[in-house]
């Protein structure tokens, strides 16, 4: 099931758009860097691990300002195109259907 449940600024929008991309690079990066070179190797790990961070607290920030609704075992996602956020909810979720 996927929900609209809200919608952010254009903004916040960009905030999150640039750590999904940054993630997303740093994740692909991961895939073909080896850990010969152990000084890279730390800096994309710390790197990865603080963007991710961030990554959460944004969703984190933006749930508690907007109280958005959620379900256990569901997640958010944004359309970058519209700012909309959805709820998605698996089959197990024990939200409103």
């Amino acid at each position: 099931m996927k929900k609209l449940v809200g919608q952010v600024t254009l903004e916040e929008k960009n905030t999150i758009q640039a750590l999904f991309e940054r993630r997303n690079g740093l994740n692909e990066l991961a895939k073909i860097l080896t850990a010969d070179n152990a000084e890279l190797y730390e800096k994309l790990v710390k790197d990865l691990g603080k963007t991710s961070t961030k990554f959460q607290k944004w969703w984190d920030d933006m749930a508690a300002k907007y109280n958005w609704e959620s379900c256990q075992g569901g997640n958010w996602e944004i359309n970058f195109d519209t700012c909309e956020i959805f709820l998605v909810c698996n089959n197990s979720c024990n939200c409103n259907k």
